[in-house]
This record gives C-alpha cells, sequence and structure tokens, in this order.
C-alpha cells in the first residue's frame, strides 16, 4: 500500500501565494548572489525564536535553497551544531567555519584564520561558513553557506558578513511591517500549524484533528497567507517566532 505524502514543495495552494509574497522573494535572490559570490552551493536564513528564555530558544529556518531535502537539511544542520550556534551569538559575531566529511570536503580562510571560529569537522557531508547576525532584541541569527570545500579570501568574508547583516535587517523591516497588520490566527490554524511542526503530515494531522485533508490543507494555507508565507515551512517559522506554536 503506497504511502500518503506529504510535499515539502508547495501545494497547489500555496503554489498560489507565491504572487503575493514579493518583498521575500525580492531578497532570495539576493542571498543567492551571496552564493555564487563564494562559490557555495547552497545557502539558508535561521534567525532565533523563543525570546529571551534560555530554555526555550532556537533557531529556526526562514529562507532556504536546499531543495526537496531542505526540512531534513536543515534539522540535520541544527542537531549537529544548532546549540553552539546559539551560545555562540551570546558572546562573539566572528564567523564560523567547519569541513565536511573527508579531507577533500574543507572550509578554509587563510587570511582570516585568527578572525573566525572553527566548528568540529567530518560531522555533516558538507564544508560550510554561518555568518552571526544581532539586530538586537529580535532578527537575531545566521546566513549560512555549504559546499563541498570552501577557500575564502578575507574580503570577500568581510564583504558577505556585512550584506548578512543588512538582508537580516531588511527581513526583519518586513516582518515588523506586516505583523502589526496580520490577521490572528484561529485555534485550527494553529492547531494545524503545531502539528504540522511537529513533523506530521496532512493526512496524520487530518486524522488527529478529526477534519478531512482537503480541509487541513486549507487551514495551512489560509495560515500561510495571514503570515505572509510562500509555504508552510515558512509559515511554521514565523508562527514559532511569533509565539503561536513552539
Amino acid at each position: 500500500m503506497p504511502q500518503p505524502t506529504d510535499p515539502l514543495g508547495p501545494s497547489a495552494t500555496e503554489t498560489s501565494l507565491l504572487k503575493r509574497v514579493s518583498s521575500r522573494s525580492d531578497l532570495f535572490p539576493q542571498f543567492v548572489a551571496m552564493q555564487k559570490k563564494l562559490k557555495a552551493r547552497n545557502f539558508a536564513v535561521f534567525r532565533m525564536a523563543g525570546g529571551g528564555m534560555p530554555n526555550r530558544r532556537k533557531l529556526v529556518c526562514e529562507l532556504e535553497n536546499f531543495g526537496a531535502s531542505a526540512l531534513e537539511t536543515c534539522d540535520r544542520f541544527l542537531e549537529v551544531y544548532g546549540t553552539t550556534l546559539i551560545e555562540h551569538l551570546d558572546k562573539s559575531l566572528l564567523p564560523l567555519m567547519w569541513g565536511g566529511v573527508g579531507e577533500a570536503s574543507f572550509a578554509e580562510a587563510p587570511e582570516f584564520a585568527s578572525l573566525t571560529v572553527r566548528l568540529s569537522a567530518g560531522l555533516l557531508p558538507y564544508a560550510g561558513i554561518a555568518f552571526p547576525v544581532r539586530l538586537g532584541t529580535t532578527g537575531n541569527g545566521y546566513v549560512i553557506f555549504t559546499a563541498a570545500s570552501l577557500d575564502l579570501a578575507s574580503d570577500d568574508i568581510i564583504d558577505q558578513h556585512v550584506r548578512s547583516c543588512r538582508l537580516m535587517a531588511d527581513l526583519l523591516t518586513l516582518d515588523e511591517r506586516r505583523t502589526g497588520h496580520a490577521e490572528a490566527l484561529s485555534e485550527r490554524e494553529v492547531a494545524c500549524l503545531q502539528l504540522a511542526g511537529d513533523g506530521r503530515i496532512s493526512e496524520e494531522i487530518a486524522e488527529k484533528l478529526g477534519l478531512s485533508v482537503h480541509t487541513v490543507n486549507a487551514y495551512l494555507g489560509s495560515a500561510a497567507i495571514k503570515l505572509d508565507s510562500v509555504n508552510r515551512i515558512q509559515a511554521i517559522a514565523k508562527a514559532i517566532r511569533l509565539g503561536y506554536i513552539h
């Protein structure tokens, strides 16, 4: 019997949202341009959620271009380095670098080595660099870039770190502007988002709440619209940050 599927890519409802969200999509190519400048393969933007409560703080992925493996890749990255990144953000703004599996997967910055922090290598299949960003009480997080290997010049690291801060500030400004005008989520929308955030697929959410799959997808779609997100992954990340779910 085939297993039920719940594609991480946009559903029909979510795809229609792409036309309604332009500002975030305008920022996406700017992150891709940074990725190309660094000769990296992928990027991801992680933002801090949970406010100032140490036991509730967590990093959530807001933007990325990992494709179909996005959820798994982001979860694995946070499993390996998440705690270290949260602790690092409290005390330093130095970029962090790590090597992947095997000697051929490395991340080096010979001219900038003393001003970077090295993470344990060989824990992930890719190398990478993470630029920490602090924007006050909200908007803190990281812009990361991954590749098979990275050999970076000091000027590139400085320039892209500055750009990371600017783009994260732009994301924060967009969110603050929209939050004030956002329509409140209903109890059903929150319940569906919470279960989706717990890793449940639409079929499982429907069974849990006694709804049809179509209705669950409709609630997730309407929640994404209210949160001004292009898909359910972004909606979950924003709902966590705004305190709707945990």
